[in-house]
């Protein structure tokens, strides 16, 4: 059987997808995916996946570069003979989803999260929904990571084919081993990991980390993560006055977990937070602003806190209630947070889901899943 995924970026097709990616070669299907050039691509390739490029903006809303994706997506197709396609995020469900229904070809989309263009009232919005209701017509099976982005594509009836609630991308708990909390309780270890962009609170974040610094010297707040919008000066500012320190790009984040005594995420949206299932399942505390995909992955006072979202007194407030709490509720929160994910957010959990739909398709078409 050959199947072809269509994504955004390599990044996260290795780090959120690669087990499913090894089960279904594992399987013996022929695996292609179609996505930018960038580093992960050898990774991909040496899972066994056959790497098709594909040119995509992530972020552009030019009409006539995502018409030429579209037209793209439907010769890969009809080069390939896929017998299923899977799709991630805005624009591969959309014009993948569509390059489907033209070509015929079976497909199951995942609803990564809302995103700025549909989180947000505009003009941009309707035209986004409306693609979405013709990209995802034919879908045999939507994916979702959390239920208020769910009930969003049925309020604005979006869709109402067959949907299915999954933990996001889940997390490898192997991979995200449990760690012992760090035994130095001197100075705390605050650690943001994302992208440097306004969607991802960043803006709130400097200024709740300001306020602490000055009030509590003992605070380390470590930033990882590559720019996405222009925050170059800003960052380079905060870090020569001792306000944050920022350490770019990584590939191991698990590093700078083990190292932190708890991950902040003040994000504005999303679908589920793959940054906080990752710390949790290290056994790391989590504050997060109270936003779906972000709220479902801690029990709040169990194993984090929450704060509103866009309120740097509220993100103040939910850093001095942690740094305040006992060494040892801290390293309890950080032990329920691993309870937490080996229960509800393994990522066995979210293949067992694919290849349930999988199998249903394949049943339907009289494939033969090799």
């Amino acid at each position: 059987m050959k199947i072809l995924l269509l994504a955004n970026f390599g990044m996260g097709l290795y780090n959120f997808r690669k087990e499913l990616l090894e089960e279904l070669i594992q399987q013996r299907n022929e695996v292609y995916i179609s996505l930018p050039n960038d580093e992960y691509v050898p990774k991909l390739k040496s899972l066994g996946c056959f790497y098709l490029e594909t040119e995509l903006e992530r972020r552009g809303t030019n009409p006539l570069k995502d018409s030429k994706l579209f037209f793209n997506y439907i010769k890969l197709i009809k080069r390939i003979k896929p017998d299923l396609v899977l799709t991630y995020t805005i624009k591969p469900n959309v014009y993948g989803g569509l390059a489907c229904r033209v070509t015929n070809t079976p497909y199951i989309t995942n609803i990564t999260g809302l995103g700025t263009s549909l989180e947000n009232k505009s003009m941009i919005q309707k035209i986004t929904m409306l693609l979405y209701k013709i990209g995802l017509k034919k879908a045999s099976c939507l994916f979702f990571q959390n239920d208020t982005n769910l009930k969003f594509f049925m309020t604005n009836q979006i869709t109402n084919n067959k949907t299915r609630l999954v933990p996001g991308s889940g997390v490898n708990t192997y991979h995200h081993s449990f760690e012992n909390y760090p035994e130095d309780d001197q100075k705390i270890r605050f650690l943001f990991i994302g992208r440097m962009m306004k969607a991802k609170g960043v803006d709130e974040l400097f200024k709740a980390a300001s306020i602490i610094k000055e009030k509590y010297p003992n605070t380390q707040f470590d930033l990882v993560g590559g720019y996405e919008e222009d925050y170059q000066q800003q960052l380079a500012d905060l870090q020569n006055s001792g306000i944050i320190t920022y350490h770019g790009q990584q590939e191991n984040v698990h590093s700078f977990i083990r190292k932190s005594h708890a991950t902040i995420l003040p994000s504005h949206h999303e679908g589920t937070a793959n940054v906080l299932l990752e710390s949790a399942s290290a056994g790391r505390p989590v504050l997060a602003s109270r936003v779906p995909g972000c709220k479902e992955t801690f029990n709040e006072g169990i194993s984090g806190l929450g704060f509103e979202v866009k309120n740097v007194d509220s993100l103040v407030a939910a850093i001095e209630k942690f740094i305040n709490m006992p060494y040892e509720q801290k390293q309890e929160m950080g032990i329920a947070g691993r309870k937490k994910m080996e229960k509800e957010y393994d990522r066995k959990i979210v293949i067992n889901a694919y290849l349930d739909e999988i199998n249903k398709i394949v049943r339907r078409g009289n494939y033969e899943l090799i």
